[in-house]
């Protein structure tokens, strides 16, 4: 049975499977729907993604989708390491604007559970990493929406500078929380 631990905010959450290990390597589970509805967790999820970063600070985020197209995402590592952040966007929430993180790499398994209502974003730690991730809703590109990496009031601790990080265009010029009106 995976091991549920409740981050800062406690709607985050660090999933570790039990890998079961020999010579040979490795199994594990990385995904029990009875041991998350057990843990007071259920969704329904209906898409996997995965993404290849090539170098080290490929950053991807902070980036989420208004509802009714709103994901709850179950993020894991394959190969290589992340700095994985959720940044809760729910207005009224008393975590409005704090964030909690995880470091998710391939030899640890470790996955971190991101609730609707919460930009994702993170942060290559190796090259070559590879991160997959499951999603309870469908790709909606009118829905696609993202909050500025590198908001001051947010005061992420990315453990990479500024300086060596690799950014797409679109989340260069996301906008900051609070000029962002959240549907959440």
């Amino acid at each position: 049975m995976s091991l549920f631990t409740p981050l800062s905010i406690p709607d985050v959450v660090l999933v570790q499977p039990k890998r079961f290990g020999d010579a040979r390597g490795y199994f594990c589970e990385t995904y029990k729907k009875s041991d998350f509805e057990e843990f007071g967790l259920s969704f329904d999820f209906l898409q996997d993604n995965e993404s290849l970063s090539v170098p080290v600070g490929v950053l991807r985020g902070l980036h989420f989708q208004t509802p009714p197209f709103a994901q709850t995402k179950l993020v894991r590592v394959v190969r290589g390491a992340i700095f994985d952040v959720a940044v809760d966007i729910r207005k009224g929430s008393p975590s409005f604007g704090k964030w909690a993180a995880a470091t998710l790499t391939g030899d640890n398994g470790h996955q971190l559970l991101v609730p609707r209502g919460f930009a994702h974003g993170f942060c290559t730690l190796e090259p070559d990493t590879i991160v997959a991730y499951k999603v309870d809703a469908p790709y909606s590109r009118p829905n696609d929406a993202g909050i500025l990496w590198n908001d001051a009031d947010l005061a992420i601790e990315w453990p990479i500078g500024s300086e060596h990080m690799t950014l797409s265009d679109k989340d260069r010029v996301q906008p900051r929380l609070r000029d962002y009106v959240t549907p959440f």
